[in-house]
């Protein structure tokens, strides 16, 4: 039987598709973005970046680029139609950020284009999309980052900030699934008893989670990365200090709608790496000629307003270690 890792690579491999036409020499440069919706805080911070950094790099709206702008939400059919209706326009290269759904669509849609991926929700080597980070060997390249490894870094600074709790709610959804299994190891090996809800048909009822939480005694929460969360995260801080749980969470829009701690990716960066992917191809790169490349910068947020609003004092090596603290 053959891998799903070879067929992709087989129907994405540089023989098996045409390059796009690329957009130099005066023509204009079409690219299609492919995202879960504009609103959610790390789209709508990080879009602005991508375009900033394209202009640096000479590539202007208006001037010599378009960009096709397709939210798609959790949408499988808006999905696939999107991916198809920007092949059919004629992108250059098309962007794809935030889940795997997005990735799906534009590696299934036909002639194969470009494809630069902005993964955070999931491993684009381990689902394969991608035959190895130095060697794509497809139409697929861009950024990614670990995120079942950083749920376990999460919970290692939940345990030095709070070494005497144990109980640990946990709040994830699909999108989540691979964090969950990270966070699990984790717990395993640092003595930590997880009490996991996985969450189901959005809107969640966050209210009726955490009171399930706080019935089982859980002392700390654990909140996976997912867009079904993002847009909800000062409700989910509110909550959280309602019930007095000290919170972790993954990028800081969490924490400066009130979680108390949030370590992640500085995600302004690989926008801008993004961008620079971006422009390469339509320079006339190859994806399978372009690594994928890891996040490397990582962020830890402290807000010592929530701190003092759950009575509690973080102890002085997490303050010293945080990027940012909100006072």
């Amino acid at each position: 039987m053959m891998r799903r890792r070879d067929f992709i690579t087989l129907l994405g491999g540089a023989a098996a598709w045409p390059l796009a036409a690329r957009a130099q020499d005066g023509k204009i440069a079409r690219v299609g973005f492919i995202n879960p919706g504009l609103v959610l805080p790390i789209t709508a911070g990080g879009y602005p970046i991508f375009l900033a950094e394209l202009r640096k790099l000479g590539f202007t709206e208006g001037r010599n680029l378009v960009v096709d702008v397709r939210e798609i939400g959790d949408s499988v059919p808006k999905a696939y139609a999107s991916a198809n209706d920007l092949v059919a326009a004629k992108a250059d290269v098309i962007l794809v950020t935030g889940t795997e759904l997005g990735l799906q669509a534009a590696a299934a849609a036909r002639p194969a284009v470009p494809i630069v991926v902005f993964a955070n929700n999931f491993d684009i080597f381990e689902r394969g999309y991608i035959a190895s980070l130095s060697h794509p060997g497809g139409n697929i390249t861009g950024i990614y980052y670990r995120q079942p490894e950083l749920a376990t870094k999460q919970l290692e600074l939940l345990v030095e900030a709070f070494p005497d709790r144990k109980r640990v709610g946990v709040l994830y959804d699909l999108y989540s699934v691979d964090q969950f299994t990270g966070a699990q190891r984790g717990a395993q090996s640092m003595g930590l008893t997880l009490y996991p809800i996985k969450l189901e048909k959005p809107p969640y009822d966050f209210a009726a989670a955490l009171g399930t939480l706080v019935q089982n005694q859980v002392q700390m929460l654990h909140i996976l990365s997912t867009p079904n969360f993002t847009q909800q995260a000062k409700l989910l801080a509110d909550l959280a200090i309602e019930h007095r749980l000290p919170t972790m969470n993954i990028f800081r829009h969490y924490t400066t709608a009130g979680g108390l701690l949030s370590y992640g990716v500085d995600t302004g960066p690989m926008w801008r790496r993004a961008a620079s992917y971006v422009a390469k191809i339509l320079r006339g790169a190859k994806p399978s000629d372009l690594p994928v490349e890891q996040a490397s910068n990582f962020e830890l947020v402290v807000n010592l307003k929530t701190a003092k609003a759950l009575g509690i004092t973080l102890p002085t090596s997490i303050l010293l270690r945080a990027d940012e603290v909100i006072e």
